[in-house]
């Protein structure tokens, strides 16, 4: 049985092996590391949504997320070293993004329970390979944490993440066990038409990374009546690349044809799509958007709508409680999903 300290130095070690900060590699790391760039390459061959650089950079976010100074912050909230009965957590992952269960798989072993995980057929290598890589730093770890692709059985507690439908499955089968169960949620931007060229292109990153399939993804605009979209074309020119990715291109001829045909009003860049729209999930390659007039009615539809909210991205001076633009995809440790505190739950059962 590890201590709450050795769970923390040992996902430490792991954030600093992940940015290459470390001399002294055991044998077992490296071998470890080696084997978790193997699993990259056969996620990209199995997913072609998948590339180099959106692993890079989940990559990238979880080592930032891993660092010394959150994790200490991340200590001193919840006190982990308590004598709670250690239990086995079933994960059920999805597999829209690379490494999407990653924050899931955290906080249960950094709780001291055991992880069971589910993995999706989209992300069948990652998680299991980086799994391996901390269970090198920390070899008690090998036994806490199980993977499989199969029914889940024996379990105590439940977390599972997938779209609105699968979690009213989710609920029907595994609402008599203590549980959180996720939908789809989106993130939204909220412009005043005073943004720099800078954050409107960080805003970009937002909208585009992992190919807009992330649920904290931006994929619905707020805009004053009058809003001017040919800065936030420019600057999206950042991103013209995303046009030389099939299935992504693919998704934009197919919604700008039916467009086309139907006779809809839209903005098209070459790349994407910008629609008139009042939901707040949009297909990949658009971005829907809707008109405001004044804070306090902007208010009201985002409280009317909160259960559909992942996060929210504007300048902060704007709208207080926001991320900052460019910062939707690189949540901190203390950053739920569905705002719903995972780490609580896990340290109440």
């Amino acid at each position: 049985m590890t201590t709450a300290e050795q769970r923390l130095d040992a996902f430490e070690r792991l954030g600093r092996l992940l940015k290459n900060e470390i001399e002294d590699v055991t044998v077992a790391e490296k071998d470890a590391l080696i084997s978790f760039d193997n699993a990259k390459r056969s996620a990209m061959s199995k997913n072609a949504w998948f590339t180099a650089e959106s692993i890079e950079l989940m990559v990238s976010n979880i080592s930032d997320m891993l660092e010394s100074k959150q994790l200490r912050a991340f200590n001193k909230t919840y006190k982990l070293e308590g004598n709670q009965e250690s239990k086995k957590i079933a994960v059920i992952m999805a597999g829209n993004i690379p490494l999407v269960g990653f924050h899931d798989f955290f906080t249960v072993l950094i709780c001291g329970h055991r992880f069971l995980g589910k993995l999706s057929h989209e992300d069948p290598f990652l998680l299991p390979a980086l799994a391996e890589v901390l269970s090198a730093v920390e070899p008690a770890f090998r036994e806490l944490a199980q993977f499989t692709d199969s029914t889940i059985k024996d379990f105590d507690a439940v977390i599972a993440t997938g779209s609105n439908n699968t979690a009213r499955y989710f609920d029907y089968y595994f609402g008599k066990y203590p549980h959180q169960i996720r939908g789809n949620r989106n993130g939204v931007a909220i412009l005043n038409g005073n943004e720099s060229k800078a954050e409107l292109e960080k805003l970009g990153l937002d909208i585009f990374s992992f190919f807009g399939l992330g649920c904290r993804n931006v994929s619905s605009l707020f805009v004053p009546v009058g809003y001017d979209f040919n800065p936030m074309f420019e600057a999206f020119e950042a991103f013209k690349t995303w046009a030389n990715h099939s299935k992504y291109f693919n998704n934009y001829e197919y919604n700008k044809a039916i467009w086309l045909v139907n006779r809809e009003p839209h903005f098209d860049n070459g790349f994407v799509l910008l629609k008139q729209e009042a939901a707040f999930s949009s297909p990949v390659a658009v971005l829907n958007y809707q008109h405001y007039s004044d804070a306090e009615t902007l208010q009201h539809i985002l409280e009317d709508n909160k259960e559909k909210i992942q996060c929210i991205v504007s300048q902060k001076s704007w709208w207080p409680g926001s991320y900052e633009f460019g910062k939707a995809q690189m949540p901190a440790i203390m950053d739920y999903a569905d705002g719903v505190d995972t780490t609580a739950f896990l340290l109440s059962l």
